[in-house]
């Protein structure tokens, strides 16, 4: 297993609402909101084994003192490893 970390923001909406499904997380069912909310992140990182998107976890901040990181999300094919 070879995984990548990016923070590129290039991400296929598929990709992201496939890793949230797999995950049961409601937020896949308003892709639009999903991929605005993901986008305006402060920071949005992401892990991938191959093309396959398998982590992803967002930052919300004020830029000086406070981060909230409101989504954090393995595929469940890769927890625990």
């Amino acid at each position: 297993m070879d995984i990548t970390i990016s923070e590129r923001r290039d991400i296929e909406p598929e990709e992201i609402i496939n890793l949230y499904r797999a995950n049961e997380w409601s937020a896949a069912d308003k892709p639009e909101l999903l991929m605005k909310a993901l986008l305006n992140s402060h920071s949005l990182v992401t892990a991938w084994d191959g093309a396959t998107l398998v982590d992803l976890g967002n930052a919300i901040s004020d830029g000086y003192l406070v981060v909230y990181y409101p989504h954090l999300l393995v595929h469940l094919d890769y927890q625990s490893k």
